[in-house]
């Protein structure tokens, strides 16, 4: 592990290395959000890449000795609420709150037509609806198994009020980060692989540097007239 990147005075923190190294380091968090690595059959398995040239990240690192559960129990040891993409093929308890992404154009991402989310928060079952043809916003697509913007901010959205530290222990290319920067919260993101860090870290920093597009701005103080 190298000495971790600090962007926005200390709000944002990205470790390149293994996370199961790295999440002993860390204090509590208030939730994690995450996309882990995983692929149609795998089933308790994650990492297991089922179709040729599929470029799933962190899949290099499971064995039978770091089975999912673990590194499950260790996530949700250190933070209070949980967002886990892919988690209906992974060994968690039962939750009420599912969020499903339907595709409507699963075309455009892949053969499934949604995918779901494993959260433990106090809600019944979402669903976002995404209606874009693109998953950037028209800019070149930067990690295999990336996701929009705009999911990640809506899954950001739906943890409880007073949240405010996010972390991503699978970061790819640091969707989540932007979508974090984005509504003001700290971030706290680990990728194992130079390449999709390098990315993280510059799209991270361009996100802090523009205009929130997530949070409507505040409204404008009215002058009211008052009836005698």
């Amino acid at each position: 592990m190298t000495e971790p990147v600090t962007l926005l005075d200390g709000r944002v923190t990205l470790y390149l290395g293994d996370c199961r190294e790295i999440l002993p380091t860390l204090g509590r968090v208030d939730a994690v959000v995450t996309d882990p690595p995983y692929g149609i059959g795998a089933g308790t398995g994650i990492g297991k890449v089922t179709k040729e040239g599929s470029d799933f990240r962190h899949c290099e690192q499971w064995d039978d000795n770091a089975p999912p559960r673990q590194l499950f129990d260790q996530i949700r040891a250190i933070s209070r609420y949980q967002i886990i993409w892919g988690g209906n093929y992974f060994d968690l308890p039962p939750s009420k709150c599912f969020l499903v992404w339907d595709k409507i154009q699963p075309e455009q991402f892949s053969l499934a037509m949604a995918e779901q989310a494993w959260a433990n928060i106090d809600k019944p079952a979402k669903i976002f609806r995404w209606k874009s043809m693109s998953i950037n916003g028209g800019a070149p697509k930067h990690h295999p198994t990336q996701k929009p913007h705009d999911l990640m901010g809506w899954c950001i959205e739906q943890l409880p009020a007073g949240t405010e530290t996010i972390l991503d222990p699978f970061m790819g290319s640091g969707t989540t980060g932007v979508a974090a920067v984005k509504l003001g919260r700290r971030f706290i993101g680990i990728e194992i692989e130079l390449r999709y860090f390098d990315i993280a870290c510059r799209r991270i920093e361009e996100a802090s540097k523009q205009a929130d597009l997530f949070i409507d701005p505040a409204p404008q103080p009215k002058q009211e007239t008052m009836a005698l």
